[in-house]
């Protein structure tokens, strides 16, 4: 008999206005979430810890991945203060997994998570969708940031629509393009102006290379409380998976994640592999993609995207876009049977649909837009297996 892969759902706590209940009825087994309350670079006390998993089980529920540990800025530039933040990174590992906690997702993108321009495009359905517009973005850097040299990153077409379009915009249009840029992971702050553009000097410095180097240095630092206590991190792709405000991007294409796992070849250094943020690419060819990085997989987003000729994006329904769902989803149900415990997927996002649309919920995370996309895959994977 096939083996299924375990269908989880990303919850943000008590706070998150989609419920354990909610995720219950959606057919969602596993919970992916963090303890967002703690600031980035302290440690996660056991008692939290605790006090969640037993939250999540008390639902009927299991607490499967854990998305994300904040990796502090201080390790990605590996500033002289860096120590005693891997020290806190290596306690709140080792708490995670004396409670059985042991599927790490976190990124290593520079200042910034996922960046969209725009959090409710409309769809000809009605329902709306993350959206990310090369030309609002350089209206962004080049009129609101004012980075120096940014004129240089964007080719003439791009630069002379963002001028167009900032020109046109109101004080509150600029205001919310602003937030949209800046928003940070819901529950925690979001990124100030003048933070970012620090930051962007610094990174400067550090460059493409640095930023790889940094990041092999920080699972360096780790690898030994991960493989005593059976620990998986899964480093989750740049979204999008371009360098953007000058910041560089180490984790955006096959080469990046082939570089990740062959410099560090251990076991525990594995691959959140999310269609949606590798989807974003051009160039990208995602089941190729899988097929050279399988192994290490140990966490997948499932979510589709659908391009223009410039390289914006929207994000689509999961069965809809240009990611090859049906081929991906193969690929990772035949992986699923070498292992020996099943593959942890969620669905990535999802539209703001019917009800939802009239309630305040966190970007791409309402409820029912969630719920048809996990029916959506659920029903792929079926149909595949047949069983």
């Amino acid at each position: 008999m096939t083996k299924k892969l375990e269908q989880t759902w990303r919850w943000y706590g008590p706070a998150d206005t989609v419920s354990l209940q909610d995720i219950k009825q959606a057919g969602a087994t596993g919970i992916v979430t963090a303890l967002h309350h703690i600031p980035h670079g302290a440690v996660w006390p056991l008692a939290d810890i605790q006090e969640r998993k037993s939250l999540i089980e008390a639902a009927g529920l299991t607490w499967s991945v854990v998305e994300s540990v904040p990796v502090h800025e201080a390790i990605k530039t590996r500033r002289s203060d860096a120590q005693p933040y891997i020290e806190n990174y290596r306690q709140s590992l080792h708490n995670l997994a004396t409670v059985g906690i042991k599927t790490i997702c976190y990124n290593f993108m520079p200042v910034l998570d996922w960046t969209r321009t725009q959090l409710d495009l409309e769809m000809r359905d009605g329902s709306k969708a993350l959206y990310f517009d090369w030309n609002d973005l350089a209206a962004f850097d080049l009129f609101v940031l004012k980075r120096e040299g940014a004129a240089a990153d964007y080719p003439e077409t791009i630069r002379t629509e963002a001028r167009k379009r900032f020109d046109a915009y109101t004080p509150e249009q600029i205001d919310l393009l602003n937030t949209n840029v800046l928003m940070g992971i819901p529950g925690e702050r979001s990124i100030e102006l003048d933070e970012l553009r620090e930051s962007i000097r610094e990174y400067a410095a550090i460059g493409f290379d640095g930023l790889r180097q940094n990041l092999i240095w920080f699972l360096s630092s780790i690898a030994d409380i991960c493989e005593e206590n059976g620990i998986r991190m899964t480093i989750h792709p740049d979204d999008p998976p371009y360098p953007i405000l000058g910041l560089p991007r180490i984790a955006s294409n096959k080469d990046d994640l082939l570089y990740i796992i062959r410099t560090l070849d251990k076991p525990f250094n594995g691959i959140c592999f999310c269609t949606g943020s590798l989807g974003a690419g051009v160039s990208n060819d995602i089941p190729t993609i899988f097929d050279a990085v399988k192994e290490r997989v140990n966490f997948v987003h499932l979510r589709n995207v659908r391009k223009d000729e410039q390289g914006n994006f929207f994000e689509a329904d999961h069965l809809d876009g240009d990611v090859n769902m049906y081929a991906v989803m193969k690929a990772l149900i035949a992986e699923n049977q070498r292992r020996s415990d099943p593959i942890p997927f969620r669905p990535d996002h999802g539209h703001q649909m019917l009800d939802d649309l009239a309630k305040t919920t966190a970007p791409g995370y309402s409820a029912i837009g969630r719920l048809r996309g996990l029916a959506e895959l659920r029903g792929l994977e079926l149909g595949i297996t047949g069983q």
